[in-house]
This record gives C-alpha cells, sequence and structure tokens, in this order.
C-alpha cells in the first residue's frame, strides 16, 4: 500500500530540512501535477480558439493576420506540450527517487533551483558547464 504524504497548510520546503524528504517531493509531485493541468486547460483552449473558423475571411489583411495568429498558436501548443513531456519525466524522477538530483554529478540540485525550475535536471554548476560549452560550440562555428 502507497504511502500518503498530507502536506501541511502553507508548507514550503526549506534548506533546513533533511532534502528530498517525503514533504518536499510530495510538494514538488503536487506543483507538477497542477502546473501540467494549468498547461493542459490552456491548451484546450488553445484548441477551441483554433477549430473557430476564420480563414475565410473576404480580406487577405485580415486572412493573413489570422493565420499568423494560428501559426503563433500551434507553436505555443507545441512549446507546451515539449513541456508536458518534460513534466511528465519530472514526475516519473519522483516515482523513482531520482528527483532533485543532478542527472550529469548525482549532486543535489537544490531547493531553490527546483523552486524556480521544477523539470530541470542539473545542478546549477552543471547548466552553467553546458552553456559554456555551447557557446564554445557556437563560436567554433563562426570561426570554420
Amino acid at each position: 500500500m502507497e504511502n500518503i504524504v498530507v502536506l501541511p497548510p502553507d508548507y514550503k520546503p526549506s534548506k533546513k530540512e533533511e532534502y528530498m524528504n517525503e514533504l518536499q517531493l510530495e510538494y514538488f509531485r503536487q506543483k507538477l501535477v497542477n502546473w501540467k493541468k494549468s498547461l493542459i486547460d490552456q491548451s484546450m483552449d488553445t484548441l477551441d480558439e483554433l477549430k473557430q473558423g476564420g480563414l475565410n475571411q473576404p480580406d487577405e489583411i485580415d486572412r493573413a493576420s489570422l493565420e499568423t495568429d494560428k501559426a503563433l498558436e500551434l507553436r505555443t501548443r507545441d512549446r507546451i506540450r515539449k513541456l508536458i513531456s518534460k513534466i511528465d519525466d519530472a514526475l516519473r524522477r519522483i516515482e523513482d527517487g531520482t528527483y532533485g538530483y543532478c542527472e550529469e554529478t548525482g549532486e543535489p540540485i537544490g531547493v531553490d533551483r527546483l523552486e524556480a525550475r521544477p523539470v530541470t535536471t542539473l545542478s546549477i554548476e552543471a547548466q552553467e558547464r553546458h552553456e559554456r560549452m555551447e557557446k564554445t560550440y557556437d563560436d567554433d562555428a563562426f570561426v570554420s
């Protein structure tokens, strides 16, 4: 039988408690689930807007404007889809006990970083290393 964790009202993870204890894991699980639900609701609204007609506008400028709006909505919807996938991955990490730890170093990512970006998989140091490598490769592309 699964252990049910009830969060105290107004609970916020702190650095003073044991890292990734049951309360912290449940806090982030709920945060991720609520974020996912919000994104799905938002996505459904976008889908409803896309289903509404309008491309049969007689004015070419109006039609072009509508097409641009719909293309932007589709790009937004694609970003939402990718973010939902990252949320699902984070929820799986909570289940398998790897949530909150850097996928490169195994070190704790940190409560503050997870609070800001709950789907992150890298510590700040590992993220900075990645960004430096990307910049190096981008700079090399211009040299070639």
